[in-house]
């Protein structure tokens, strides 16, 4: 492939999945996910899932395409992104990228990691380590052969079983694996409000998922798929199983969640600062940032 193909992305809470749908109405547009928990079936109200009416009105693609408990990573993800937009390119219409997983876009972007495919098994025996002995101490082991490694897991837990799996499986550490040649063309605009603007928006969409089925889906799970660890650590579902497990109240797992969140946003203003390659800001909010993100679609992608 060598059409361009554009990304939106941005901080959590930033607007990008209704600034999307927004454009969709007005380009030919098909949304490729690039979110890290939309792949899982059934983790649906703590991630703000795109609701069926929304999916019927514009196709979405990686959304709901492996169960809870089974292993997802980014070669998968960039391997199915690839596969979705050629598809959605000769259909003569247009792939929308549009997520705030790093990782995931990078890999497209820039090129998807060579590392060998997860093993459950070493993982899980990983996670047990985690629970005994604490992040802490793995990180040490992973900082000691790769600190680029250790700086990338950025206190995730999931990235540092995966981390840890590679170094242990192969003796050599993920950032010893040299990407694979990216096989599109990324034109990105990125979403950058001020963060104080999103904070409020953190704490009303953590409060409203909470009242609006996020432990009844947590408990559901938790009954269907009882080892689902990778699916577990995403923000929201973490918390709440503690709070169903009597760890912490209601009120100590919703501050949890709002906590994990402003984290992220602070990693993801990290990270999408210095975005490579080619890049647009559109610090804006609400009519503004549609009408700016218009302009942008426009210019690069012709008009309606």
């Amino acid at each position: 492939m060598n059409r361009a193909v554009p990304v939106l992305t941005g901080p959590s809470a930033s607007g990008k999945s209704s600034l999307a749908l927004w454009l969709a109405d007005r380009w030919p547009l098909e949304i490729v996910s690039a979110d890290a928990t939309m792949v899982y079936r059934g983790l649906d109200v703590g991630t703000d899932k795109p609701s069926a009416a929304e999916r019927a009105r514009v196709p979405h693609h990686l959304v709901d395409v492996v169960d809870p408990d089974e292993a997802y990573d980014v070669v998968r993800w960039v391997e199915g992104a690839e596969r979705a937009i050629a598809e959605v390119f000769a259909r003569g219409r247009i792939p929308l990228v549009v997520g705030g997983t790093v990782y995931y876009l990078r890999g497209l972007c820039e090129g998807r990691p060579t590392t060998p495919p997860p093993d459950a098994e070493v993982q899980r025996a990983i996670r047990a380590e985690l629970q005994g002995r604490g992040a802490d101490a793995l990180l040490a082991e992973l900082a000691a052969a790769s600190p680029v490694d250790a700086a990338r897991v950025a206190g995730n837990p999931r990235r540092l079983v995966r981390a840890l799996e590679v170094l242990r499986r192969t003796g050599r550490p993920p950032a010893d694996f040299p990407p694979r040649a990216p096989r599109v063309r990324c034109r990105k605009l990125v979403l950058w409000p001020e963060r104080a603007a999103l904070k409020g928006k953190v704490w009303a969409r953590a409060r409203w998922q909470f009242e609006h089925g996020l432990i009844d889906e947590v408990q559901a799970l938790l009954a269907r798929y009882p080892r689902m660890p990778t699916a577990l650590q995403s923000i929201g579902y973490k918390e709440v199983v503690r709070y169903l497990q009597g760890e912490w109240s209601y009120e100590e797992a919703l501050e949890a969640d709002r906590r994990a969140v402003w984290r992220l946003i602070k990693r993801q203003y990290t990270w999408l600062r210095r975005e490579p390659g080619d890049v647009a800001y559109l610090p804006r909010a609400g009519a503004a940032a549609r009408e700016g993100a218009a302009f942008w679609f426009e210019r690069r992608f012709g008009r309606p």
